[in-house]
């Protein structure tokens, strides 16, 4: 049966462990995260963005969703259309009351379909599906606006950032995360850009109410290295190694080690 995502994120808060969302880029990188959840028990969340959206329409796992990333307000609207199960709306580049409109409708619209809706408050650093921020920490109050609308979940920005962590990084913000955590109860929070942040960083964000976690760049870069390492050792070359097959097994099993090794630091595992 279907998991809905709402519950699967109350559970994980009132079990104090988070649950992985993983975007997808090929069937490949989709068949390497499924199986490695199926193998450790673990709950998951496949995340996909706009553009992948339309190739994904009425595609869903007995094992997590498909949830909209970093969604607009049409792209929700067309992903709604689409029967996703899960959607994210990011309004955190807009004025906050234009964020409070937009989101406001599109929690109405959710409900009618029985959709669970991540919305965000404070830009998450880097860029992310053409979305582009500085890493701003969201405001506390401005974050209980958008709970009180009756999302599911919060992305609140704490200082992450996606894709690589500058060397010169402050980490993440704890006291913001623990203001938002006492205005907003029992409200599942997310953390974007997972990718480096130091494990005892991500157990006490996990702490302070932190219960779905995305990583991206990670796999991409795990991925990157193992087939770049296939090709340079001339393997591609060697019988039938340019079989796609052989080719993107390396990149598939790097896959499988990344989520492998979150899912046991967001304390997953056996928990689906």
């Amino acid at each position: 049966m279907l998991v809905n995502a709402t519950e699967m994120l109350k559970k994980a808060k009132a079990g104090h462990y988070a649950v992985g969302q993983f975007n997808i880029n090929n069937l490949e990188w989709t068949k390497a995260i499924l199986l490695t959840a199926q193998e450790l028990n673990s709950p998951v969340i496949l995340g996909v963005s706009e553009g992948a959206g339309k190739y994904m329409t009425g595609y869903k796992t007995v094992v997590g969703m498909v949830h909209l990333d970093h969604g607009s307000y049409e792209g929700c609207l067309k992903c709604v259309e689409a029967g996703f199960s899960s959607i994210m709306f990011d309004g955190s580049h807009y004025p906050i009351e234009e964020n409070v409109a937009k989101t406001k409708e599109l929690v109405k619209i959710v409900a009618e379909h029985g959709m669970s809706l991540e919305a965000e408050v404070g830009s998450i650093g880097g860029e992310e599906d053409g979305v582009v921020g500085m890493g701003e920490c969201a405001d506390p109050q401005e974050c209980k606006m958008i709970a009180d609308l009756g999302i599911d979940f919060l992305a609140a920005g704490i200082g992450n950032i996606h894709g690589k962590y500058p060397a010169n990084w402050k980490g993440l913000s704890f006291e913001t995360l623990d203001a938002i955590q006492k205005l907003t109860g029992e409200m599942p929070l997310v953390l974007h850009g997972g990718t480096g942040i130091p494990a005892d960083m991500i157990k006490k964000a996990i702490d302070l109410g932190v219960s779905k976690i995305n990583v991206n760049t990670e796999c991409q870069l795990s991925f990157a290295a193992a087939t770049r390492k296939y090709i340079e050792e001339g393997k591609d070359q060697q019988g039938k190694g340019y079989d796609p097959r052989k080719l993107l097994a390396p990149g598939f099993e790097a896959i499988k080690a990344t989520v492998k090794e979150k899912m046991e630091l967001f304390g997953s595992v056996n928990k689906a």
